[in-house]
């Protein structure tokens, strides 16, 4: 089937809002960019990496090392926290197992309540893309 989104009149403008506000509380777009493609590698959502610049400039180097952020030492402790909470809250399968107090005090060193509400619901939104774009069998995206 065509990707729901697009297949639901309405639909499709609310979560294109959402993403920018988000992406306005002071997150930056590189961290967002590694949860989208960290949670997405864990949902089973594919994307092809180009060498192609995107729309904020150059490809970030990083992002094949995504899967392996644990033992890199190109991730701050910001994207750390970050990946942390991605994982915990992607992973969950009981409320109880959800990121650990110790993942929220990890993360509350680097940023606001703001900025953790818009983390989870970045995580919570990517997740949503993941499970709409991999139960309708989408084809892999192309990251740019």
């Amino acid at each position: 089937m065509d990707n729901p989104s697009l297949v639901v009149p309405g639909t499709l403008q609310p979560l294109l809002d959402l993403t920018e506000v988000i992406g306005k509380v002071g997150v930056p777009q590189s961290t967002l960019d590694l949860i989208r493609l960290r949670v997405s590698e864990i949902n089973g959502r594919v994307y092809l990496l180009t060498d192609e610049p995107g729309k904020d400039g150059p490809k970030d180097e990083r992002l094949p090392q995504v899967a392996t952020w644990r033992e890199e030492s190109c991730f701050t402790g910001a994207e750390r926290s970050a990946l942390e909470m991605a994982e915990a809250v992607t992973l969950m399968t009981d409320p109880q197992d959800m990121a650990s107090d110790a993942v929220w005090e990890d993360s509350s060193q680097y940023y606001t309540d703001e900025q953790l509400g818009a983390l989870v619901m970045h995580i919570g939104l990517v997740n949503f893309w993941n499970r709409v774009n991999v139960a309708t069998n989408q084809e892999p995206a192309v990251w740019r």
